[in-house]
């Protein structure tokens, strides 16, 4: 007897079968030992067999021979064949590895990086991906604190800290969710900081504080993203949206982080960036008073700056001003009512 749906069925145990069988292939690992060379465990070689596995297998043993005995140019040369010739294989993303250490070794940190990322694009799951990522994420810090990157393993380049930059946002891609992810991009905003760039700074910091709210690096982004709003104003005669936004994360960070040790910190930056806004206003209600006799104008102004900072001199600067505005506004609403100008008295002789 035959049954309707006895084909789809053998067709679905074919392909489970055909899965496990993947699965116990992407499980294998290549094992390195100094008596056997290498060898894999936990499953077949993957994609090679026959004539295949054993060249390539040669050229893995050939090339970690070379690299136990410092020949690195002989071992790269071998490795590179490997992932050439046999790059979906199991040993691929092995021999990338040996050649990201070797040029590790020799402070080669762009080679380095380059091979790493191989691996992460290539093969995106090896089981050494969160070891790998960290390894890009130590290259970058190695650059944006001023290490040198190598070329032929001795002679040492101008610095190049921009290049840690696109190595930070490289590594945060690579793994957004991962419990380190917020430090990237606190290293990515540092980097930016450092090289005279803080709108991409600020956007790090943006990222981090929305994306990672939780994270212990959260109450330093609020501090530093303010600092960096703050910095980008030259004084109360310029446009204070910077500063708006400078005092906008202080609070945020005092409110939500109350007791944070840093909160003394905070408050006295809080302070300055509230005289700064509300010396701005007085500095615009003088423009308006004194240069165009605009009363309503000053008005509203000397008002703002008392609105910004109030119970400070800065606001008992803006009230004297508004007694002024209003003295002259009387003035000119009623001119009888006004103190008659004192005579000119002049000797004849």
């Amino acid at each position: 007897m035959s049954y309707p749906f006895a084909s789809p069925l053998r067709a679905l145990c074919l392909i489970a079968l055909g899965l496990g069988l993947f699965a116990s292939v992407a499980r294998a690992d290549l094992v390195w030992s100094e008596q056997g060379g290498w060898h894999v465990e936990g499953g077949a070689i993957a994609g090679l067999t026959g004539r295949d596995g054993q060249t390539a297998l040669a050229l893995m043993n050939k090339a970690r021979s070379a690299e136990e005995r410092h020949s690195y140019h002989s071992a790269i040369k071998n490795y590179r064949k490997v992932t050439t010739k046999y790059s979906s294989s199991i040993y691929a993303p092995e021999a990338y590895y040996r050649i990201a250490q070797i040029y590790m070794s020799r402070k080669q940190y762009f080679n380095a990086f380059a091979a790493y990322q191989n691996i992460i694009s290539r093969f995106p799951n090896e089981r050494r991906f969160t070891e790998i990522n960290k390894a890009e994420y130590h290259i970058a810090s190695l650059l944006l604190d001023g290490a040198r990157n190598h070329v032929w393993g001795w002679l040492p380049l101008f610095r190049n800290r921009e290049r840690s930059v696109s190595y930070f946002e490289i590594v945060f891609s690579n793994a957004p969710y991962a419990d380190y992810a917020p430090l990237v991009l606190m290293n990515a905003a540092r980097a930016g900081q450092y090289l005279g760039a803080p709108d991409a700074a600020i956007d790090e910091l943006d990222r981090l504080i929305n994306n990672y709210p939780q994270s212990a690096l959260a109450p330093d982004a609020y501090l530093l993203i303010s600092e960096l709003h703050a910095s980008l104003v030259e004084g109360p005669a310029y446009d204070q949206a910077e500063t708006k936004q400078a005092i906008t994360y202080n609070e945020d960070f005092m409110i939500l982080f109350p007791n944070d040790p840093k909160i003394g910190t905070a408050a006295t930056d809080l302070d300055l960036r509230k005289k700064t806004l509300a010396e701005s206003k007085i500095t615009m209600g003088d423009f308006f008073f004194y240069k165009r006799d605009n009363i309503p104008a000053a008005r509203v102004f000397y008002n703002e700056a008392i609105t910004a900072y109030p119970d400070s001199d800065v606001a008992k600067k803006a009230r004297v001003r508004l007694d002024a505005v209003e003295a002259k506004a009387a003035a000119i609403a009623n001119p009888a009512a006004a103190p008659a100008p004192k005579k000119k008295h002049f000797l004849f002789f």
